[in-house]
């Protein structure tokens, strides 16, 4: 965990000299990955600058087991690798809640809070569609959530900008 963060810290530091191509100003779409087991998002972001955005993902389940939500809120630095291709990096936080469906399980009802860093590549085709493969790690503080308080998720992004 502190080799990645120490990682990304670095490649932040290095990358301010890159340029930025132009972001859209909205994308709505969704992120497809195991969200801890909330499972697939759907994903907003909003262009802030030419080269800073805000993203907003929205997690939800409902199985037998229990049913959750999650809310994510990031800040990203975007630069660009070659024409269409990007790279990206962000912080943030974000809060959930589960219901334990099923009272033979070891675990409680709850909330959480959470911290987030993100960092991933995407594709701005020249149509209206940005497709990303990120990776995020997120560090849980409340009510047991999980056991060790970390969780990661690599997701694949389909995303319309408008």
């Amino acid at each position: 965990m502190k080799r990645i963060l120490l990682s990304l810290v670095l490649l932040i530091a290095l990358s301010f000299q890159a340029s930025a191509q132009e972001i859209s100003k909205n994308a709505l779409g969704l992120r497809l990955g195991s969200n801890d087991g909330i499972g697939a998002e759907i994903s907003y972001q909003r262009g802030l600058s030419s080269n800073n955005r805000l993203e907003l993902d929205l997690g939800i389940r409902n199985s037998d087991d229990d049913d959750a939500f999650k809310l994510v809120g990031l800040y990203q630095w975007v630069w660009t690798i070659e024409n269409r291709f990007q790279w990206y990096a962000g912080v943030g936080g974000g809060v959930g809640t589960w219901d334990n469906n099923n009272k033979n399980k070891d675990y409680d009802d709850g909330s959480f809070l959470l911290l987030a860093g993100n960092i991933g590549i995407e594709y701005n085709f020249s149509i209206p569609l940005l497709l990303s493969l990120d990776y995020r790690p997120e560090l849980y503080f409340g009510n047991n959530y999980r056991n060790d308080n970390f969780g990661s998720d690599i997701a694949l992004s389909i995303r319309y900008q408008f």
